[in-house]
């Protein structure tokens, strides 16, 4: 075992405390797999991410960094919080980026960043499973969630690596009156609210800094969570909106209000077609930690 640098970052937040935390180990050489995950679980937050110099082939096409992103139980090709969150601690412990963006290898392959001001934004990856969801998984969730079939004003799959599923309801108010049923949405299959797949809600504000209040249910430990605030559903969620004209190219979304948090995704879809996903970080734990 030995020291190794430590940040614990508040993502998509530039108030400590209101974000979404985020544990990054800045060296992660030499740690076997089964080291990473032990220490994630240990962690007790949504994710973990350990730091490594880029692989043969990721350098040749440009990585700057490589991040291997765990959750409790098990790794994730991809996850937004901790793309942002380990870009965010890599360049404050003095990263410098080979070229224009930085440039992150992960699970999914190579994932672009870019510095606009004070926050960092990535590239949204493309979709892996898009178009509208089932409609017997669409009556489940709405039974899971509370609400009538009829509120649920659009679909789709939101897959990204994560196997999201996206519902839109009326209002935002509806959205943080949600007390979903853990028991039912247990009961769905293959990327719901079950063991392997999670549920992500959007519905319209009528505040002037925010258009959406996103929530998303997922499975833990100990049943159903809540994630604070979270990158790759709404990368998702962006692409879903913005492609079926429910969304404008640049917009807000709030995210924790639910949980007192006050997390902020700053969307962009640029002149190329490319959806950005973007907000703030800021450091809450620097040190070390004994792996």
């Amino acid at each position: 075992m030995q020291q190794r640098p430590f940040k614990q970052v508040d993502v998509f937040t530039a108030t400590p405390y209101r974000g979404n935390p985020l544990a990054v180990v800045l060296d992660g050489s030499g740690l076997a797999t089964e080291a990473m995950q032990h220490f994630t679980n240990w962690t007790n937050l949504s994710e973990c991410t350990f730091l490594l110099p880029p692989s043969e082939e990721g350098r040749a096409a440009g990585a700057d960094y490589r991040v291997r992103i765990f959750c409790p139980g098990r790794e994730l090709p991809f996850a937004g919080h901790p793309t942002l969150g380990s870009c965010h601690a890599w360049l404050e412990a003095g990263g410098v980026p080979r070229g224009e963006h930085v440039v992150q290898e992960c699970g999914v392959g190579l994932v672009r960043l870019r510095r606009d001001g004070q926050r960092l934004a990535f590239a949204a990856p493309p979709l892996i499973k898009s178009g509208p969801l089932p409609e017997d998984d669409v009556t489940l969730i709405a039974r899971g969630l509370g609400v009538a079939r009829s509120d649920i004003t659009a679909h789709a799959w939101c897959d990204n690596g994560p196997n999201w599923r996206g519902v839109m309801l009326k209002s935002a108010e509806q959205v943080l009156a949600l007390r979903p049923d853990g028991a039912v949405l247990a009961g769905l299959d293959i990327g719901v609210v079950g063991p392997r797949g999670k549920v992500g809600v959007v519905g319209a504000r009528e505040e002037h800094d925010t258009l959406f209040e996103v929530r998303a249910f997922f499975p833990g430990n100990n049943g159903l969570c809540e994630d604070p605030v979270t990158g790759s559903l709404n990368a998702a969620l962006a692409q879903w909106l913005i492609g079926a004209g429910l969304a404008p190219e640049r917009y807000v979304a709030a995210q924790g209000t639910a949980l007192a948090r006050e997390g902020r995704v700053f969307i962009e879809r640029d002149a190329d077609g490319t959806i950005w996903v973007g907000g703030q970080s800021v450091t809450c734990i620097h040190g070390h930690v004994t792996l």
